[in-house]
């Protein structure tokens, strides 16, 4: 492998880098092509020109065009790697004019996504992809569609802080050219050391304080290319063989994962932007933006060394590596602590498992009993013994012209709730304490004590209505 070659494409790409970025800048500023601060996500203290990657995608075209036509052996190379290139630079170039296009005139979400989703298609269909050693071929273009958007969207997502998703891609692209050249790898080594040069100089102006953001049209880009080169990368090694790329990429997938799943807990679109992302958490520690970056940029060290160490070591299990990559994760989101996780954790315990599965066990075991009941004593034993089973402290109850009650003083001290639950006009039911079940379920539970009601109300009359003890 040249490695002259590889470094003029490098200085190449800085070079040009250094001198568009400051011009692209100064431009968008005048323009009025810029980031408002806020008060809510966007603290940065003035407005920030937010169409930087113009500078790097340019650079990293540049230097290879340069390269092509300038170096002696440019043209030879182009040929050996030809199928390489072709299925980069058109795909790369599309999810460039995607982002372009969304710094410029705010695109939807969906439109966004479509444009994501041709361009990875596009890729995968001119040859970067996944090759699976067994199973239909399809899913193996799947898996690269999939793989594809998930990198392009986890670096866009992470881009939300100074410097941020700049050096995490710098760093996964280092990984990425120290891996090509321990494997010998030189079409990888090629397609990714100008990448490395432009992301270089692009944090001259990207780190904290920033005079210019990436904006979609780097984010995006450069999430999208590392994707490309992560399916490069894993060549014909099958599933197991992603797991590099995987860990080299670890913080922003984690990101996008764990973003994902926050808002699926609390049911709120997925689109949505929050201020719940790994920097956000991060610097909510106390830490400053350069610090928070210098942090994270540690943690993408820390991934890129078991990516490297795990592509030199092929013979080991693969499930090693990735319990120790699960493991690192699984601590450093415990330190985050997301109220979300936490809370999903705590409902998901053995305890209330235990405790949701008994409730049910009483409830049904009621209803059945209800449904078999011969007088109204009958089903107000039934009623009081399940109260009973599930710690109830009091309860009331009204069938016709009977009226029941019961009360356990020994649990009054802390009355909780009280929940009102009317079957109809002459039957209803009252309890009241640390009351935990799903009201659609105690209606049910209850719904033969509706025979009991003289009025004979149907069965979707209003079933239940809370009101806090006093």
């Amino acid at each position: 492998m040249n490695f002259g070659m590889l470094v003029v494409l490098a200085v190449l790409a800085f070079v040009f880098c250094i001198v568009l970025t400051p011009s692209c800048r100064d431009l968008f500023l005048r323009k009025g092509l810029v980031d408002e601060p806020d008060t809510d996500r966007k603290l940065h203290a003035v407005p920030v020109p937010r169409c930087g990657g113009i500078g790097v995608v340019l650079s990293y075209f540049a230097a290879l065009g340069a390269a092509y036509l300038l170096l002696p052996r440019g043209y030879s190379l182009y040929v050996q790697h030809r199928p390489l290139f072709t299925a980069l630079l058109p795909a790369t170039l599309l999810i460039f004019l995607v982002g372009l296009a969304d710094d410029l005139l705010n695109l939807r979400a969906r439109q966004k996504f479509m444009g994501q989703t041709v361009a990875a298609v596009l890729a995968v269909s001119l040859g970067a992809r996944l090759t699976l050693h067994h199973g239909p071929v399809w899913i193996g273009w799947v898996l690269s569609v999939i793989w594809l958007l998930a990198c392009t969207n986890a670096v866009n997502l992470i881009d939300g802080m100074d410097g941020l998703a700049t050096g995490v891609g710098l760093t996964a692209t280092f990984t990425t050219l120290s891996v090509a050249l321990l494997t010998g790898n030189t079409g990888l080594a090629i397609a990714t050391a100008p990448l490395a040069g432009a992301l270089l100089a692009f944090l001259r102006f990207n780190f904290a304080p920033a005079s210019v953001f990436l904006g979609d049209s780097g984010s995006l880009t450069i999430g999208f290319l590392l994707g490309c080169l992560g399916l490069v990368w894993s060549g014909h090694l099958g599933g197991w063989g992603m797991l590099g790329p995987l860990f080299t990429l670890g913080l922003p997938l984690v990101d996008v994962t764990l973003a994902i799943g926050r808002r699926l807990l609390r049911e709120a679109p997925i689109t949505q932007g929050d201020h719940g992302h790994i920097h956000h958490r991060v610097q909510d520690l106390g830490l400053s933006t350069r610090h928070a970056a210098l942090l994270l940029y540690g943690c993408c060290a820390l991934f890129a060394c078991l990516a490297v160490v795990q592509s030199q070591l092929p013979h080991w299990p693969a499930l090693v590596f990735l319990v120790l990559f699960v493991a690192m994760v699984g601590a450093g989101v415990h330190q985050l602590k997301y109220v979300e996780f936490r809370v999903a954790q705590r409902m998901l315990s053995h305890t209330l498992i235990r405790r949701a599965v008994r409730q049910q066990i009483h409830l049904e075991d009621m209803h059945r009993g209800l449904m078999r009941a011969a007088n109204a004593e009958d089903c107000w034993k039934l009623v009081r013994r399940a109260c009973d089973q599930l710690d109830i402290a009091s309860v009331q109850l009204k069938l016709g012209e009977r009226r029941f009650a019961t009360h356990r003083f020994r649990v009054l001290n802390d009355p909780g709730c009280t929940m009102h639950v009317r079957l109809g006009e002459e039957c209803w039911i009252v309890l009241i304490g640390s009351i935990n079940i799903a009201p659609e379920a105690l209606t049910r539970a209850l719904a033969p004590l509706r025979r009991y009601d003289t009025q004979r109300l149907q069965l979707d009359a209003e079933p239940v209505a809370y009101r806090d003890a006093a």
